[in-house]
C-alpha cells in the first residue's frame, strides 16, 4: 500500500532540472519534485508521494482529504 497526500504548491522553480517547488501540506512546507505535471501553476494542489508530484487534484478534493487525514490523527474516525 502507498500513501499520497495533497498539498498546495506555493513556489514553482522552473530554472532547475528536474522542476521542483514548495508545497504546503496544512502548513508543513516541503520542497518536491514537479517535474512529471508540465501545466502545473502557483496555487494549484497536487498528490505527492515519496517527493514526487503524481497528478493535479482540484481544491474542493484536496481540502476534504486533509479534513479526513485531520480527523483520523484525532483518533474522531471509527469502523463503519
Amino acid at each position: 500500500m502507498c500513501l499520497a497526500i495533497p498539498g498546495k504548491v506555493l513556489e514553482i522553480e522552473s530554472d532547475v532540472e528536474p522542476k521542483m517547488g514548495k508545497v504546503s501540506f496544512g502548513g508543513l512546507e516541503k520542497r518536491v519534485c514537479l517535474d512529471w505535471i508540465p501545466d502545473i501553476a502557483v496555487g494549484d494542489y497536487v498528490i505527492v508521494h515519496v517527493g514526487f508530484a503524481l497528478s493535479k487534484l482540484d481544491e474542493e478534493e484536496a481540502l476534504e482529504t486533509l479534513r479526513l487525514i485531520k480527523e483520523i490523527e484525532q483518533g474522531e474516525v471509527g469502523p463503519g
